[in-house]
């Protein structure tokens, strides 16, 4: 198995690339279902959010694998030869193995994000790998690893204060909205602000959620799709507005928060002109909803995500965060113990159909003599289970254990040249069940069975 992590975010590209190289639900689903069909990758999970694109995914080969994925982005992206400062190279990441499973879990956990331990990514992991395993996208190695990831994140929210402390991009963008709004003459921040809310998606939701939890004065809610707008709305003691009249909207309002999926500008100078009142715009959207001579008018701040970027939110305390680094440490080096131990039960499960074979041939002969009873050959065939049984145990037990220590040799390997395991009997061990890799021949499964699975390390 080859666990591969291929993407751009925040952190390797600036916000104005990522805009350019946003994808959407159906690029997103286009994607995935294409590197499937190539065949160099078996499993994959396409997570797309404002600030980053990335495909998790479990290909034949690392290099088949990476070049299936960089190849499928390009295409995605629609990126010629001559865009070559726009390719995967120039702005992009690559994370493999170990790695990649760190890379998940930081993702999950928030502190990956543009503001460090948001919690809204761990949301759009879950709804990345839903979707996925509603297409049948994925097998058991990606089910473990999303599995393990969001139940990573959820621990880190319950048991350290990185709720509380680390804001969203919401909070960030309304704080310093709130640092604008300051300087035009609104003293009291917010609660003496008229605002409106563009967009009912989770973005729009927060940001409504947000700004009414924070006492302005009025607050209005548009979407494309009215009746959302309406249920929004009416959670939060809000007004409905219309979403093909935002001039009219703009006009009323002194913040304004657009935060919609349109692949283009909802909002243009042209739809503020006249205005003379001060305006602070937040624009959460990627690509952008606000149109760029909107910052060129006089009056008007925009806030978007590239200035989130760059003044550096703080996000998590730093005590809190470091809590944060430790159980995560914890939580990737334990899955990451596990995955070592698996690596070695294909060769184990090899070992014990070797075994069985032997056994199997040896009571073969046994049968043949007629000096011995039925009563007498079902007796030596128990004896000689549990003679062999009692010899793998141990052995069996214990490469798993030490298999599972960092840094420790290839197990699989030594196992391998010291029972000269036969090729055939390796490959059926390499399968992704259990059950299929003790299955050697129709002879040997009965005793396979009889043998039982391979001890757990804490038997």
């Amino acid at each position: 198995m080859n666990l591969l992590v291929v993407g751009i975010s925040h952190r390797s590209a600036a916000v104005e690339t990522l805009e350019r190289l946003a994808v959407g639900p159906e690029a997103a689903a286009d994607l995935a279902r294409e590197l499937l069909r190539g065949g160099e990758v078996r499993e994959t999970v396409v997570l797309s959010t404002c600030n980053r694109v990335e495909v998790y995914a479990v290909a034949g080969s690392f290099h088949g694998g990476l070049a299936a994925v960089v190849d499928e982005l390009h295409r995605i992206w629609g990126l010629s030869e001559n865009q070559a400062e726009l390719d995967f190279a120039s702005c992009g990441y690559v994370r493999h193995g170990a790695d990649a499973v760190a890379h998940a879990f930081r993702v999950a956990a928030g502190l990956d994000s543009m503001v460090a331990g948001e919690p809204q990514i761990l949301g759009q992991l879950r709804d990345a790998y839903d979707t996925a395993r509603e297409a049948d996208q994925v097998g058991r190695h990606l089910h473990e690893l999303f599995q393990q990831a969001l139940r990573v994140g959820k621990r880190i929210h319950a048991e350290t204060d990185v709720d509380a402390a680390a804001p969203s991009i919401v909070t960030a963008a309304l704080d310093l909205a709130e640092r604008a709004l300051g300087r035009t003459g609104f003293a009291n921040g917010l609660t003496e602000t008229r605002a409106a809310v563009v967009g009912a998606g989770s973005m729009g939701s927060l940001a409504t959620a947000t700004l009414a939890r924070s006492g302005v004065a009025s607050l209005a809610v548009a979407n494309r799709d009215r009746a959302k707008a309406e249920r929004l709305a009416a959670v939060w003691d809000a007004e409905p507005a219309e979403y093909d009249r935002l001039a009219d909207l703009a006009a009323g309002v002194d913040l304004l928060v657009c935060a919609t999926s349109a692949p283009e500008p909802v909002l243009r100078a042209a739809d503020l002109a006249g205005r003379t009142r001060p305006l602070v715009v937040c624009d959460l959207a990627l690509p952008k909803d606000v149109a760029d001579d909107v910052a060129r008018l006089p009056g008007v701040t925009v806030i978007d995500i590239a200035e989130i970027q760059r003044t550096g939110a703080a996000g998590a305390a730093a005590d809190t965060l470091a809590e944060v680094e430790r159980l995560l440490a914890e939580e990737i080096e334990a899955y990451n113990e596990s995955l070592r131990a698996d690596a070695v039960t294909p060769t184990v499960a090899a070992l014990r159909s070797a075994a069985a074979d032997i056994v199997e041939t040896e009571l073969a002969r046994v049968a043949r003599r007629g000096d011995f009873t039925d009563d007498q050959r079902a007796e030596v065939a128990r004896t000689v289970h549990r003679v062999v049984q009692r010899l793998l145990h141990e052995p069996t037990v214990r490469v798993r254990e030490l298999a599972g220590q960092p840094g420790a040799p290839d197990y699989a390997r030594a196992l391998r040249d010291l029972f000269a395991l036969d090729a055939a009997v390796l490959a059926a061990a390499e399968g992704d069940h259990l059950a299929e890799a003790l299955k050697v021949s129709p002879a040997t499964a009965p005793l396979a069975d009889a043998l039982g699975p391979i001890p757990a390390p804490s038997e």
